[in-house]
């Protein structure tokens, strides 16, 4: 394809500025990982909403962009040889976006190396197992008699909280002093557990002390302020 108009998706959500970044998304832990990268480096986009009140993640239009229904995706017009480059997966987008800007990633190959490590870990850890806690401690889940569904989700949070506090222990971020898409990738996530899943007593959240300050420390930058309400819900 060799314009945005070659995309399906662009029937639904129009293009105002088809020479930018076209964003995907919904402010959701995932969705918030991309926005603040792109607020971070500053590559101009364009973001879009995916409303899920009407399934929009379903339309014939999203998934001819993301056949896995989730957000965030991305297209860039201006991608590596020129011509628009769609991408999903957040892992995926954020590595890519990082070359892109030639930043949030380090150039030493070794640490390099242990950000796309952290980046996995959230990925395939982190995430999914937060989520699943959600579900059962605020939502449906919490309606099920049996309570171990929502004990071993709680259990394996609360571990998981414990290798990135461990982690933090004497560094600003995870790699240590610099903020890389490792941070960018967590910290949504640790927000939520203690934010909108309300499962910060369950999990004594509180009591991983560099996680919490370690939070706070992302949220308090400017593009973390900004991506948070990216697009906004409203």
């Amino acid at each position: 394809m060799s314009s945005l108009t070659d995309f399906d998706i662009t029937r639904k959500w129009p293009p105002r500025h088809p020479d930018r970044i076209q964003l995907y998304s919904l402010p959701t832990p995932n969705g918030i990982k991309v926005s603040a990268m792109l607020e971070e480096t500053g590559l101009p986009y364009e973001a879009h909403k995916v409303d899920f009140g009407t399934n929009d993640q379903m339309s014939e239009e999203f998934l001819s962009l993301n056949p896995n229904n989730k957000i965030p995706a991305i297209i860039d017009p201006y991608g590596p040889d020129g011509k628009p480059l769609p991408l999903w997966e957040t892992g995926a987008i954020l590595i890519y976006l990082a070359e892109k800007s030639g930043s949030f990633l380090p150039a030493d190959p070794a640490a390099k190396h242990q950000a796309i490590q952290w980046l996995m870990w959230q990925m395939g850890g982190f995430g999914p197992m937060t989520g699943q806690l959600g579900f059962f401690h605020k939502f449906a889940g919490r309606e099920y008699e049996d309570r171990r569904p929502f004990e071993r989700y709680r259990d394996e949070v609360k571990r998981l909280l414990g290798v990135l506090d461990r982690q933090l222990e004497g560094r600003e971020f995870i790699l240590g002093a610099d903020y890389t898409i490792a941070d960018m990738a967590c910290w949504p996530w640790a927000r939520n557990i203690n934010g909108f899943y309300e499962a910060g007593e369950v999990t004594g959240y509180q009591g991983y002390t560099n996680v919490v300050r370690w939070v706070e420390t992302c949220l308090a930058r400017p593009a973390s302020q900004k991506a948070i309400n990216i697009p906004p819900r409203d």
